[in-house]
């Protein structure tokens, strides 16, 4: 087990390969779903024999509102439904901490319950604002979770400059599951999850 880092070098460096994610030429990316919320994009990921995915739709409420709901904190887990639990063990500073957190298994369980735990970095981006997050090596894993892995993840939220009531949020996730897991599966989950991350959130921004 690792000792936990030192937050701000990470936090920088979180933030500078998210801005350099953010950059990546439209041609890289090929879309993996589209629905009426969002649309999901994937490319070979730099960090694991994976994907880098791209989502990205408009959402119809301020950044902050919706940045809220998004990191770790008490929104989370009300309206995420594959978020089961969520602990802060570690607070930084305001916009930063470790945070364990355990979700639900998926595809008939195909998938089972996965344990993560991420450091978490909340800074202002442009108008708006970015919330990203990297998986550490830190704690016991608990009885009956396999430890997935966070690559650096993130999602950038901006007002839209005709619409300032309306905000354009852009994800990019790049999820290590680990265990004995067909990767078609965890590619068919991994483009689901993310669409429905955006209908789920939009619910919860109108309730």
């Amino acid at each position: 087990m690792d000792p936990l880092p030192n937050p701000s070098p990470l936090a920088t460096r979180l933030r500078n390969t998210l801005v350099r994610y953010h950059g990546i030429a439209d041609g890289e990316w090929r879309v993996a779903k589209k629905t009426k919320d969002a649309t999901v994009w994937r490319k070979p990921s730099e960090e694991f024999n994976g994907y880098l995915y791209k989502a990205q739709g408009v959402v119809e409420d301020v950044t902050n509102r919706i940045v809220d709901h998004i990191r770790p904190g008490p929104y989370r887990l009300d309206w995420d439904s594959l978020m089961t639990s969520m602990d802060i063990l570690e607070t930084f500073e305001e916009n930063c901490c470790v945070m364990r957190y355990t979700t639900a298994g998926q595809l008939w369980n195909i998938i089972a319950p996965r344990e993560f735990v991420d450091f978490s970095y909340t800074t202002s981006y442009e108008d708006g604002l970015l919330t990203c997050g990297i998986s550490l090596d830190y704690g016991e894993v608990r009885p009956n979770f396999v430890r997935g892995f966070n690559h650096p993840c993130g999602w950038f939220c901006v007002p839209l400059k005709d619409c300032p009531n309306h905000s354009l949020l852009t994800g990019y996730i790049q999820t290590e599951l680990r265990g004995m897991l067909p990767q078609s599966a965890v590619d068919t989950a991994m483009s689901s999850t993310l669409a429905n991350f955006y209908s789920d959130l939009k619910k919860a921004l109108k309730s």
